[in-house]
């Protein structure tokens, strides 16, 4: 894929947290999801590719959503052909009310090189770079810390272990306390919790748990990126999630497989981008800065080569005719203009 794509995702996550940002706060998380819908699929529009969205909000009856199925881009007959990735709002409940880490976000690779997954829970493990190959996700939990430990050089007691605050996950935290291990719990956004193993700065080493497989995927492209590693095992918590795998032909041995970072994406030619909407630990929020300009924090990588870029931007919200024309959709939470 061509890597002037990359600043053309950029794009896309950018509009998209512009169009949300205004409702932090507002405690009106469907709103500023559609909101940060409208700005990505507008912007999406421009984009020469064929793309098709497979890990999106909804199936093809929820037509206001990013949907599954989904075509977008303007590219023509013979164009690059790819599988999107989408969470145009990671973390709705944060942005309702005002809490740090909601982000912008969409993956994409070529056409057939990421992972259909059904809308169920995925059992996760993800590290960084340096600590790639040392996991095993069947592992008792303390023998994957004491392996990141090792590959890290650090003690075990160093180690920082970033696990969402759920009920589910209370064995998990147990085993980690008794390891020795230091906890980060996460209320919400875990694509954020997985790329921030791929980040030293972030001081996050490992994350585990069990969240949503779609975001999975996504996370597996920012890993794949980042140089990072990741394992995962669907892991459906009820009967329907248990029938929407047999919809999409999955057998129970399928379900039980231990999906690697090839299995989720399978392809290095592979892009990845975020935007901060609200701030976060590793990007910025979206500031507003009057006269009708505001500040965004993006990051974009690329998985080919790994290069890994930060995008500060300034953007004068009255001459993006894209997003004006989201605001005035949803003008009761516009920016004071």
């Amino acid at each position: 894929m061509d890597r002037s794509l990359s600043l053309e995702l950029v794009r896309v996550t950018e509009t998209a947290a512009l169009a949300s940002a205004s409702y932090m706060g507002r405690g009106d998380k469907e709103g500023a999801d559609q909101a940060a819908v409208d700005g990505m699929r507008s912007t999406f529009s421009g984009l020469s590719i064929k793309g098709t969205v497979v890990i999106g909000e909804g199936e093809l009856d929820e037509a206001p959503m990013l949907y599954i199925g989904e075509v977008v881009g303007c590219g023509e007959e013979g164009e690059l052909e790819v599988d999107i990735a989408v969470d145009p709002l990671e973390g709705t409940n944060l942005i309702a009310k005002g809490l740090p880490n909601a982000i912008a976000v969409v993956a994409i690779a070529p056409k057939g090189c990421l992972l259909h997954a059904p809308d169920t829970y995925m059992k996760k493990i993800a590290v960084g770079p340096k600590a790639k190959g040392a996991v095993d996700i069947n592992a008792p939990v303390k023998q994957n810390l004491e392996a990141v430990a090792k590959a890290l050089d650090k003690n075990i007691e160093d180690v920082t272990v970033i696990i969402q605050d759920r009920d589910r996950h209370a064995d998990i935290i147990r085993e980690v306390r008794e390891a020795g291990a230091r906890i980060k719990l996460f209320s919400d956004g875990d694509v954020a919790a997985a790329m921030a193993t791929g980040f030293e700065e972030t001081g996050v080493d490992i994350m585990l748990g069990i969240g949503g497989a779609p975001e999975g995927v996504i996370a597996a492209v920012a890993l794949k990126c980042l140089g990072g590693d990741m394992q995962g095992i669907l892991h459906p918590m009820s009967e329907e999630e248990v029938g929407r795998c047999r919809e999409m032909g999955l057998s129970k041995e399928d379900v039980e497989k231990v999906l690697t970072l090839d299995d989720l994406v399978s392809s290095d030619d592979c892009f990845f981008a975020a935007t901060g909407i609200t701030q976060g630990d590793l990007l910025k929020g979206v500031l507003y800065l009057g006269n009708n300009q505001a500040q965004t924090h993006s990051v974009v990588m690329r998985g080919e080569t790994g290069t890994i870029r930060f995008v500060e931007a300034i953007h004068r919200l009255d001459k993006n005719e894209t997003l004006t024309e989201v605001l005035k959709k949803h003008k009761t939470f516009m920016p004071n203009r």
